[in-house]
């Protein structure tokens, strides 16, 4: 989830010209700074809850600073993220659009309207926004890394490939792009390609789950099956959830022929 910083506020000086005046301005700006300050209290409380995990009482927060800035893109955003969390896609996308209007240089809304759409399966308003961000930021790693998860969901394969891999490439230690690059090539049939990069992945990050469940399934087709039952040993170590059939099926974007060939792994142990 991405959060934006909310800019800092700044009270001017005045000049003060005679005593009555002076007084009225000096109790005016007092009113200011307190309104101020309580707005950072607000915006400062929305974001630890929301890193906190307490997304209802994040949700609450942000309602609240909205109340009194109605036209605070930042807050929209964080709201739209806690609404999305909260399984309300759509109110996330209305929060999202807001923001977008009242700045619409900023990405981060763009990036958190795609995330919203591609919950809602709704792929060509997803690679809209993502590429809208890549005609600005053509190395934002995240960017790249979404287009390709919503040009796999599309169905294309190629292209997913070719976005994981510049994903990878900008952001080396981003190893959820590499991952996704080698499932990308299990599904166009690049078995060798898949295969050593999944053992490259291994080697240098033996405690990702991920990789190792996907070679499971690829050594599982290849006929190598002793080898891909020791994997699968360390994948059950590593993440349980990888047992459990209804959230491979419901929660892993794997593409459908690496999804499949785990599930036969899977009956064929049981």
């Amino acid at each position: 989830m991405s959060l934006v910083i909310m800019n800092t506020h700044f009270i001017k000086k005045l000049i003060l010209l005679i005593a009555t005046l002076c007084y009225l301005l000096f109790f005016a700006s007092s009113l200011e700074v307190r309104a101020t300050e309580s707005l950072k209290m607000l915006f400062d409380r929305g974001l630890q809850e929301s890193r906190d995990g307490d997304f209802l009482k994040a949700l609450d927060t942000w309602e609240q600073f909205l109340k009194l800035s109605p036209e605070d893109a930042a807050a929209l955003s964080n709201r739209g993220n806690v609404r999305l969390l909260l399984g309300d896609p759509e109110g996330a996308i209305v929060d999202q659009k807001r923001a977008i209007n009242l700045l619409p240089e900023e990405i981060d809304p763009y990036m958190n309207k795609g995330i919203a759409e591609e919950v809602l399966g709704k792929w060509d308003e997803a690679v809209k926004d993502y590429e809208l961000i890549l005609a600005r930021e053509p190395n934002n790693s995240l960017a790249l890394f979404n287009l390709a998860s919503a040009k796999g969901s599309q169905g294309d394969w190629l292209q997913a490939e070719e976005f994981f891999d510049k994903a990878a490439n900008v952001q080396p230690g981003f190893v959820l792009a590499r991952i996704s690059k080698a499932l990308a090539n299990y599904q166009l049939k690049n078995f060798d390609q898949a295969e050593s990069d999944l053992r490259a992945i291994i080697r240098k990050y033996p405690m990702f789950p991920d990789s190792r469940a996907a070679l499971t399934a690829l050594l599982w087709k290849r006929g190598l099956v002793g080898e891909a039952e020791s994997n699968w040993i360390a994948v059950a170590g590593l993440d349980n959830r990888f047992l459990d059939r209804n959230w491979l099926e419901d929660s892993l974007r794997w593409p459908p022929d690496p999804l499949k060939d785990l599930l036969a792994f899977i009956d064929l142990e049981r």
